[in-house]
């Protein structure tokens, strides 16, 4: 078994909110991530794939299918996107970093598997300080 991951970077808005939560209550667990008028972020996305090697080829995937993959699921779907108002497969969601790599990592999983290789895990970088990183359920 061998793993391979590709970066790709997006730059999207959101907050953190309830509906059925009061503006204090938001404001008091969300804090400055409740804004109102949104905030945003430069994300960085590793997408880990795992497989064996094809004899053929010498690749677990080819990485321009790879790319094309992540850009026509993910970032043309998010890049400088509002995650709350503008993604199709986040709505009704919590736009937290949590739930938008799991979400991420559900888009990618039935393609990747389409091409004979196994989705390892989703990296997303918030910030320079802050990440998830999951690995399905």
């Amino acid at each position: 078994m061998i793993y391979i991951t590709r970066r790709e970077r997006f730059n999207s808005a959101h907050k953190l909110f309830r509906e059925d939560w009061s503006d204090e209550q938001n404001l008091e667990v969300f804090g400055k991530c409740s804004n109102p008028n949104w905030h945003g972020h430069n994300y960085e996305l590793y997408v880990t794939v795992k497989g064996e090697v094809n004899p053929k080829t010498g690749f677990v995937i080819d990485l321009k299918e790879l790319k094309r993959i992540i850009t026509s699921q993910v970032t043309d779907k998010l890049d400088h996107k509002n995650v709350n108002l503008d993604v199709d497969f986040m709505a009704g969601k919590m736009a937290s970093t949590e739930v938008l790599a799991m979400e991420i990592y559900n888009q990618l999983k039935p393609h990747i598997e389409a091409c004979g290789a196994q989705l390892d895990k989703i990296k997303l970088c918030e910030t320079e300080n802050n990440f998830v990183e999951y690995y399905g359920s």
